[in-house]
Parts: C-alpha cells; structure tokens; sequence
C-alpha cells in the first residue's frame, strides 16, 4: 500500500474521479464489523477486504478536515471506496473495520 504524490491528485474529488475511472466505482460504509455496499447491501467482513491503495487529505484552515480515503476491493472483485476522517473526528467503526483489514493483510504478507 501506498499514497501516490501525483501533482494532479490534490484534492478528494480529482483522486475519486481517478479511482473512479480505474474501476473503483462502488460507495461502501461501515456499521456492526462489516464493510457495507451502499448500492447492493452486499456485506463483507474484514477477511473479505483488501486495501489497494489509500490518500490522506488535511484541511487547508481545520485540523477537523482531515480525511482519509481508502481504495479497496472485496474477495468477489467488487472495487470501491470508503471515506473515514481521521485524528479526534474519525468514526470508530470505520477506523476499527480498517485496522482489522491492514492487520489481516500484513499476517498474509509475512506469510508470502
């Protein structure tokens, strides 16, 4: 995983429009452990999720601003996106569902 530093993906709309593009079109929340399709209702749990790719985002004049957006993708090959802030505003469930993936992701990658 990491956070490209391209010049033109500055802000949260230019990097949605590019993930976008590249396939990453579904909207998922979190609620009860499980990462949640806000088109379908398809639900998955943390073993089902892979985080390709993520970027933060800090406000220009608060400290509240801050966002992190993660590119994912399910064990059914379903791409999308997920929105958490981060710092003191982050949702606990959102933060906690993702911790429970990058965790699950660096056991299977020690294993490789």
């Amino acid at each position: 995983m990491h956070a490209p530093t391209a010049p033109d993906l500055k802000t949260m709309t230019e990097v949605l429009k590019k993930l976008n593009a590249d396939g990453y079109k579904e909207e998922f929340t979190v609620s009860d452990n499980l990462l949640k399709s806000l088109t379908t209702g398809k639900q998955y749990t943390p073993e089902d999720v892979t985080i390709n790719n993520f970027f933060r985002f800090e406000g220009q004049s608060d400290p509240g601003d801050n966002s992190i957006l993660y590119a994912i993708e399910t064990k059914d090959k379903t791409k999308g996106t997920l929105v958490d802030a981060y710092g003191a505003g982050a949702d606990p469930d959102k933060t906690g569902f993702m911790l429970d993936v990058e965790r699950i992701q660096k056991k299977i990658g020690e294993k490789k």
